[in-house]
């Protein structure tokens, strides 16, 4: 890479992953991403099913979570995962991609056996893809960025609950074998595990979103007297927001970690044109305002991928690290969106066209500004941290 990763802290075998990762990705992933079968809501089911039919031929078919069932820690995570970004189409192919990834990672910590074996496996083996059904339309004042004004309900009718509402923004529900939707009782939020589809769950639309990277785009859904029978409730009645938790701070991260990748691919290609392109007597590198522009960029990618180890740190000891999540993910999507600018900016009018990965990264971090909470939430909330831990110190004067 043009900027080459911190590789102190990471473990030999985490290494040799993500190196096979990143040899695959450039090598395999990367010529696909002209592919006609990419369109505006992501690549279809053919290329994704292709895809991962090559990585596991190439054995790194969801990498970060071993053949043993074990799963790398999330320091480990972040090596493989940012090498998994150096193409839109890697994470999709390797099976690192939101939403699945951060639903294995809940169900690998919420559920049952039963629901392993039934739900877990099959997304760990590439062999179907799930949503999280929690974010509801803003024009009903549904649950947002503030999951508690939820208003989907769930209710008990003899050996099954009941759903009925509207969800918004559900990424890769069109295709989905797998459900994880989130409801209110009345003991509090709940989530269930349903089979996709189901004719109670319709799809209204599939909307144009600024972003082209999931599979199945982002759609708007009804869910209508969906019968789910009570052992697919993942956990207890009431404690839906707290498994969220669980789920939040390292999808988050992991978040983080794959636009990482794509933010250091476009650099590398925004390099390679400033070095060749000629214009008034010079490589444009040479001009102070493109070679700085650069230099920028090499800032902030050092800095985005330290904050992103930190967090990892954090999150190995055990901690929720809800805080330190939202400072990365501010930093991080904040950095990211100035390097993806520039390499823009640095690229000129080819910046702005498709023959190059450059303006796709460009319109994905932007929308990334907005995943798992805008920026302006996470410093909200770490304003009030501020706040109760400033009236905590004075309480003790």
């Amino acid at each position: 890479m043009t900027h080459a990763l911190d590789n102190t802290r990471i473990s030999d075998r985490a290494l040799e992953i993500a190196a096979r990762v990143e040899t695959f990705v450039r090598e395999t992933v990367a010529p696909h991403e002209k592919d006609p079968r990419c369109g505006e809501h992501g690549p279809s089911e053919e290329l994704v099913k292709e895809l991962r039919g090559l990585a596991r031929d190439s054995g790194v078919m969801t990498p970060h979570i071993p053949s043993d069932g074990d799963h790398l820690t999330h320091l480990e995570t972040a090596a493989v995962l940012i090498r998994s970004g150096l193409s839109p189409l890697g994470p999709v192919a390797v099976n690192t991609n939101a939403p699945d990834e951060g639903n294995m990672f809940l169900l690998g910590q919420v559920a049952s056996p039963e629901m392993k074996d039934r739900f877990l496996k099959p997304l760990v083996r590439g062999e179907m893809r799930s949503a999280f059904f929690m974010t509801e339309p803003a024009e009903e004042n549904g649950a947002g960025s503030d999951p508690m004004m939820m208003r989907t309900t769930c209710r008990p009718d003899g050996n099954h609950w009941v759903i009925d509402g509207r969800k918004t923004y559900i990424t890769g529900a069109e295709g989905a074998g797998l459900g994880i939707v989130m409801a209110k009782s009345e003991d509090g939020a709940c989530m269930f595990l349903v089979d996709l589809p189901d004719p109670a769950i319709r799809t209204e639309r599939v909307m144009d979103t600024i972003d082209s990277s999931m599979p199945g785009g982002h759609a708007e859904i009804t869910i209508d007297n969906l019968r789910v029978p009570a052992d697919r409730m993942l956990g207890e009645s009431g404690e839906g927001f707290r498994y969220a938790q669980v789920r939040l701070a390292p999808a988050r991260l992991t978040h983080c970690m794959r636009w990482l990748g794509a933010c250091l691919r476009a650099h590398e290609i925004a390099t390679d044109y400033a070095n060749r392109r000629m214009a008034f007597g010079k490589p444009l590198i040479d001009h102070e305002g493109v070679g700085f522009m650069l230099a920028e960029n090499q800032i902030d990618l050092r800095q985005a991928e330290q904050m992103i180890y930190w967090c990892a740190e954090v999150l190995d000891t055990g901690a929720q690290g809800t805080a330190e999540s939202s400072m990365t993910k501010v930093a991080v999507s904040e950095a990211l969106m100035r390097i993806a600018d520039r390499c823009v900016q640095v690229m000129g009018g080819r910046g702005v066209t498709r023959d190059s990965i450059v303006e796709q990264v460009f319109r994905e971090i932007r929308a990334f500004r907005i995943y798992d909470g805008p920026t302006e939430v996470h410093k909200w909330s770490l304003a009030k941290r501020i706040k109760r831990g400033w009236t905590k110190a004075q309480e003790g004067t």
